[in-house]
C-alpha cells in the first residue's frame, strides 16, 4: 500500500508495533524443554491482548497464531505439542497480523540459550545483512539490485541465500505489490521501490542450500541437505531517505 495520511501511518505504527513487541517477547518466553505450541500459544495471548489477529490464520487457515520453525526448517513450521525446544537450537518465529485493517508482518531467527551447535555466525550474519539492505533502500532503488546486494553480502561472510523466499508489499492485506523482494538479483524484476509504500523485506541466509522444500504437512518448508538457514525481517515504509522501520520493537538487532 502507499501511505497517503497520518491516519494510515498510524494504523500502520499501531500493528507493527503489536507484532514486533510478540515476537520479541515470545523470544523472551522460550526455553528449553517447551513445545513450539507452547511459544506458539503464549504469542496467540499476546496478539489478543492487543487486540490483533493471526495474519496467517486469518489469510490461510495456518493452524498456528505464528509459524515457528526449527534447525534445519526454514519457515513456514507448524507449532506442535510434540516438537521439544533443545539448547543450542535454530529457531526462527515470524508474526505478522491485522488490527483495524492494517497489516504487519516481522521475524527472526536465534539461539535458544547457549549456541552449543555455532549457530550464531549465520545469526550474527543476517541480521547485519538485512541491516545493510535496509539502509540502501529508498524510492526509486530497483529491487533487484537490493536482491544482489542482499546475495553478495551473504557470500562475502560465506554464505548462501534461498532463492524461493521472498519478501512482500504490505499494509491493507498480508501480501500486496511488489510480490516479490527477493534475495539474489532477479535481472528480470524491474520494479523499484517505490517512495511512501509499505514493504516487508526479509534475509535468509543460507550454510549451503539455496532452495527451500515443502514437506508433507502442507505448510513447513525445509532444507533437504541438512543446511540451516537464519531469516530476519522487518516491515518498513519507503522514504527519499533512511527508511521507517515499523516493526523496530522486535529488537532483533540487539
Amino acid at each position: 500500500m502507499s501511505i497517503t495520511s497520518h491516519v494510515d501511518l498510524a494504523g500502520l505504527q499501531r500493528i507493527s508495533e503489536a507484532v514486533g513487541t510478540t515476537l520479541k517477547q515470545m523470544r523472551e518466553y522460550a526455553q528449553p524443554g517447551m513445545t513450539t505450541q507452547e511459544v506458539d500459544e503464549y504469542g496467540g495471548r499476546l496478539l489478543a491482548a492487543l487486540g490483533a489477529k493471526s495474519a496467517p490464520r486469518l489469510t490461510y487457515g495456518f493452524p498456528g497464531w505464528t509459524c515457528i520453525s526449527v534447525n534445519n526448517e526454514v519457515a513456514h513450521g507448524i507449532p506442535s505439542a510434540s516438537k521439544v525446544l533443545h539448547e543450542g537450537d535454530l529457531i526462527n518465529i515470524d508474526v505478522s497480523a491485522e488490527l483495524d485493517g492494517y497489516w504487519a508482518d516481522n521475524g527472526g531467527s536465534f539461539v535458544l540459550g547457549t549456541d552449543i551447535h555455532q549457530h550464531q555466525p549465520l545469526v550474527d550474519a543476517s541480521r547485519q545483512i538485512l541491516r545493510t539492505a535496509l539502509s540502501r533502500i529508498r524510492g526509486g532503488v530497483r529491487i533487484a539490485d537490493i536482491g544482489g546486494l542482499i546475495e553478495g553480502e551473504a557470500r562475502k561472510a560465506g554464505y548462501r541465500v534461498i532463492k524461493n523466499l521472498v519478501g512482500h508489499g504490505i499494509g491493507r492485506s498480508l501480501h500486496e505489490e511488489p510480490k516479490e523482494i527477493p534475495c539474489y538479483y532477479d535481472r528480470y524484476n524491474l520494479k523499484r521501490f517505490k517512495k511512501n509504500s509499505v514493504v516487508a523485506v526479509e534475509t535468509f541466509i543460507s550454510t549451503r542450500a539455496t532452495i527451500a522444500h515443502q514437506l508433507s504437512d502442507g505448510w513447513t518448508l525445509a532444507t533437504k541437505d541438512g543446511s540451516f538457514v537464519a531469516q530476519h525481517e522487518h516491515t518498513i515504509v519507503i522514504t527519499d531517505g533512511k527508511p521507517i522501520i515499523l516493526t523496530e520493537a522486535n529488537s532483533i538487532w540487539e
